[in-house]
């Protein structure tokens, strides 16, 4: 299903918690992407530094992949370890429901792609944990996107080089993170004739441009991973510092959504008819 999407243009939110994916699917996206950066945020209250690990990773899969009717895409970081690992999550992650992973050749531990202080690891050694993401998947329709951080360590030169050797180990997208300008992106798009992920974060490294410019540029995957995550945190942030200032949420009454519509997101009516038919036939 995924890679019947994959054949056009997609536009893909990220999320973090189940929550969010009830959210995004009520919204009608196609595809979700599960977020690093946000699954460390939500679940420690840390930076995307390297802290969350394979077991947080996978256990926030299934939780997500459950909740959202639609496949998800799951940042599965370096993969944990060495190519062994790799092989482990990617097994994991299927079984969890996901319907893809990206996997990226960061040195552990590993950071966001639009931090400083990235280090990569050989391209050999990334070839071969690519190998095993590969060699694991048990679902033929299962991405893996292979991701390179050299653009901020090599150069853009090595990153697109890093990029085509992913490809011809068989992964089934290209993912160069935080190119620096729309002339890099344009060169990528250019450069590389294979599915291309562009990776929108506000006031990241990389310019945020509409879709369809990244469209005609050759990036098919256009990915928003924390755009929910940063408006989410503003609006708590908002609500919480009202309720401090004046003891109450009379002046932020409008940014908030009413009880009957936060459970009609979270299918209340659904359980509630589902009560009613294990009640009837309990009584019959």
């Amino acid at each position: 299903m995924l890679r019947k999407l994959l054949e056009k243009p997609l536009v893909i939110p990220g999320v973090y918690d189940a929550l969010g994916a009830r959210i995004a699917r009520r919204a009608g996206f196609e595809a979700m992407f599960q977020t690093g950066y946000g699954t460390s945020a939500s679940l420690l209250g840390m930076p995307d530094y390297g802290f969350v690990g394979a077991a947080e990773t996978v256990d926030n899969a299934r939780r997500i992949c459950r909740a959202a009717g639609v496949p998800v895409i799951v940042d599965a970081d370096t993969g944990y370890g060495n190519a062994l690992s790799v092989w482990k999550i990617t097994k994991e992650l299927g079984d969890a429901g996901a319907a893809g992973m990206f996997l990226e050749d960061q040195r552990w531990p590993k950071r966001c792609g639009h931090m400083k202080g990235k280090e990569v690891i050989p391209q050999e050694e990334y070839t071969e944990k690519l190998g095993a993401a590969l060699d694991a998947r048990q679902d033929e329709d299962f991405v893996v996107v292979a991701r390179t951080d050299a653009r901020a360590t090599e150069g853009l030169d090595a990153a697109i080089e890093r990029s085509r050797q992913n490809l011809k180990t068989g992964a089934d997208a290209v993912f160069i993170e935080a190119p620096g300008s729309l002339e890099e992106m344009e060169r990528i798009g250019r450069e590389i004739k294979a599915p291309l992920v562009a990776n929108m974060i506000e006031g990241g490294a990389t310019p945020v441009s509409p879709a369809e410019r990244l469209a005609d540029m050759g990036f098919g995957i256009i990915l928003y991973p924390l755009s929910a995550l940063y408006a989410s945190a503003f609006a708590m942030a908002g609500v919480l510092d009202e309720l401090k200032r004046s003891g109450g949420t009379s002046g932020c009454a409008d940014r908030l959504v009413t009880f009957d519509q936060f459970n009609e997101m979270v299918g209340l009516d659904e359980f509630r008819d589902m009560e009613e038919k294990f009640s009837a036939k309990r009584k019959n």
